[in-house]
């Protein structure tokens, strides 16, 4: 008996994958993923199905298969009217399979990485066509050159974004890839969006938010059944007063007609 061969169903055939980032490449966390940024930012921007928002995951013009020098891992990247089905297959941005560079990345400083982030990234960013490049110091200037940098592509070639200077502790400047400001503010990394007029809202803030509406609600709750309980009651009373109020003229019915009796007799 011959069996017809049988194609290969598509996860057989196997997606080769980007390796995990090297621990010092993993600075993201207290300035990027524990404030909550990637989903506040999803939720900003939209477009799920054409937008990828990712942390700690490589970036490269190469395909995994062949090397990983040209590699990087940025600490947040961006990227519009791209596949981002293609982005987790592969555990990694691959810009010749995206059909064009992330639009916006940025690094968070670490004691070890001012060399790294602020030259050899920089420079491979650049040659990747990233328009734009940001690095942001929680240590305000100790581990990198300045508290907030910005770089946009321009001729192949990156040119340093103003950044302005509020007072000691808030730095900004304005990123043209995502519409939004940076803002540095007492070491920790904001997103202001201008046109809205807001900060863009950390995890915690969404918590809080989310606490005090259950707070207000169960307040509303209690004093709605508070006020029922109120009404109940002054309906049980108005009841009674009814009750009562029927009885006496029942009672005065029943006297009139016995003095009609006793007058009649």
């Amino acid at each position: 008996m011959t069996t017809k061969p049988v194609a290969p169903a598509r996860e057989s055939r196997g997606i080769t994958q980007y390796p995990d980032p090297p621990p010092e490449e993993m600075t993201a966390y207290f300035s990027i993923n524990r404030p909550g940024y990637p989903p506040s930012l999803a939720e900003h921007f939209g477009n799920s199905e054409t937008t990828i928002i990712t942390s700690e995951v490589a970036a490269a013009l190469i395909p995994p298969a062949e090397s990983c020098e040209g590699v990087r891992y940025p600490d947040l990247l961006i990227a519009f009217g791209v596949d981002p089905a293609a982005n987790e297959a592969r555990k990694g941005y691959y810009i010749q399979e995206q059909g064009k560079p992330p639009d916006f990345v940025l690094e968070v400083a670490s004691e070890s990485s001012r060399e790294r982030d602020e030259i050899d990234k920089r420079d491979a960013y650049a040659n990747m066509g990233v328009p734009e490049y940001w690095r942001f110091d929680p240590s305000g200037g100790v581990h990198y050159s300045t508290h907030l940098a910005g770089d946009r592509l321009v001729g192949g070639l990156y040119v340093p974004i103003p950044i302005q200077r509020t007072d000691e502790g808030h730095f900004w400047g304005r990123s043209v890839a995502l519409g939004l400001d940076l803002c540095w503010e007492e070491g920790e990394l904001r997103f202001w969006y201008p046109l809205g007029r807001r900060y863009l809202q950390t995890f915690q803030q969404v918590l809080a938010r989310a606490e005090a509406e259950a707070a207000r609600a169960e307040a509303e709750a209690t004093r709605a059944e508070a006020e029922a309980a109120r009404a109940e009651a002054a309906e049980s009373h108005a009841e009674k007063e009814r009750q009562a109020r029927a009885e006496a003229e029942a009672r005065i019915r029943q006297l009139e007609a016995e003095l009609r009796r006793r007058s009649s007799s």
